[in-house]
C-alpha cells in the first residue's frame, strides 16, 4: 500500500501542454528563425530564436507554478499562480527594455516570434485541453 496521494486529473493535462508548448517554440526557433535569416540575415534569426526562448520560458512559468501550486490549499495555490504571473510580467519589462536598443536585435522579428509563441500557447492549451479526458467533477478532497 502506498502512503502518497494520487494526483490531480489536470497534471498529465499540464504536463501535455508543456510538453507541445515547448515543442512548438522549438518549431518557431526553427523554421521563423530561417525565414528571418533569409529576410534580414543573422540577426533577424537570433532574434526569433530570443523570442522562442522567451515564449518557452513564460509558458513554464505558468504550467510549472500551477504543478507546483495544486498541491497546496486554495489560498496557497492562488498566491503561487499570482506570484509566476507577476513575476512573468517583470521580467517581460526587464526583457523588453533591456532588449529595445540593443544593436545585435531585429526588434520585429523578436516580437513577431513573441506574438507567435503567445498565441501558439494558446492554441497548444486549447486543443490539449480539448482532447483530454476529464472527468466533469472535481478531484476528491481537492
Amino acid at each position: 500500500m502506498s502512503n502518497s496521494q494520487p494526483q490531480p486529473s489536470s497534471v498529465p493535462i499540464l504536463k501535455r501542454t508543456l510538453v507541445f508548448g515547448f515543442l512548438y517554440a522549438a518549431a518557431i526557433a526553427v523554421i521563423g528563425g530561417g525565414v528571418a535569416w533569409l529576410s534580414v540575415g543573422a540577426i533577424g534569426a537570433l532574434s526569433v530564436v530570443i523570442g522562442a526562448v522567451m515564449a518557452a520560458v513564460f509558458l513554464g512559468i505558468t504550467a510549472l507554478s500551477i504543478l507546483i501550486a495544486i498541491k497546496y490549499d486554495i489560498v496557497a495555490f492562488f498566491a503561487i499562480v499570482l506570484g509566476a504571473w507577476l513575476l512573468k510580467f517583470v521580467v517581460f519589462l526587464i526583457l523588453a527594455v533591456a532588449l529595445r536598443d540593443q544593436p545585435w536585435i531585429n526588434t520585429t522579428s523578436l516580437f513577431l516570434a513573441l506574438i507567435a509563441g503567445v498565441i501558439g500557447s494558446l492554441v497548444v492549451d486549447v486543443v490539449v485541453v480539448m482532447k483530454t479526458r476529464m472527468p466533469y467533477i472535481s478531484d476528491p478532497n481537492g
